[in-house]
């Protein structure tokens, strides 16, 4: 963690290294590191959550290659599958049946919508992860990708405040 002084005296290329694994859209970190300097963390945070909102589908789409699936604690050797690891901590290994039915559903959401399925994981158990898994294959296109990005949204924030004090 590092104080918001630390992060707004940091150099552009540096900055936008320091909030890249809370969300793999270059974009938005390039979009922190100029709107600094932040007068607080909120000032922050609600430019980190404007810069969110005007994701394109295709940015979403390009982000979740950096996320794991649920149930799936892996997805590469970064700071960002470090911080999926800790945010899965409600999947309970030893919860077979749970794990093996979000092993299927897994595979049915991305049958259905050709992407991985994207939930925030951070405080939730693998039982409310997997209702939001089966609740969600009932939505059409369209509403899914709007759930996807808001869900990633909520990831980028929470990693974000993570990072920042």
């Amino acid at each position: 963690m590092t104080t918001l002084a630390d992060f707004n005296a940091l150099p552009a290329a540096e900055a936008e290294a320091f909030v890249a694994p809370c969300v793999a859209i270059p974009s938005w970190a390039t979009g922190l590191a100029a709107g600094r300097p932040y007068t607080d963390v909120d000032d922050l945070l609600t430019t980190a959550e404007r810069l969110g909102a005007a994701w394109t589908d295709e940015e979403v789409e390009g982000a979740l290659a950096d996320h794991p699936r649920i149930g799936e604690r892996h997805a590469g050797d970064g700071a960002s599958a470090a911080l999926s690891a800790r945010e899965q901590a409600g999947v309970d290994p030893a919860d077979v049946g749970v794990q093996a039915r979000l092993r299927v559903g897994n595979a049915a959401y991305e049958e259905k919508f050709g992407r991985i399925y994207l939930v925030r994981a951070a405080g939730r158990s693998a039982e409310e992860m997997l209702a939001l898994l089966e609740e969600r294959l009932e939505n059409d296109p369209a509403t899914e990708i709007a759930v996807t990005k808001d869900q990633l949204a909520e990831i980028a924030l929470l990693r974000l405040r993570g990072l920042v004090t």
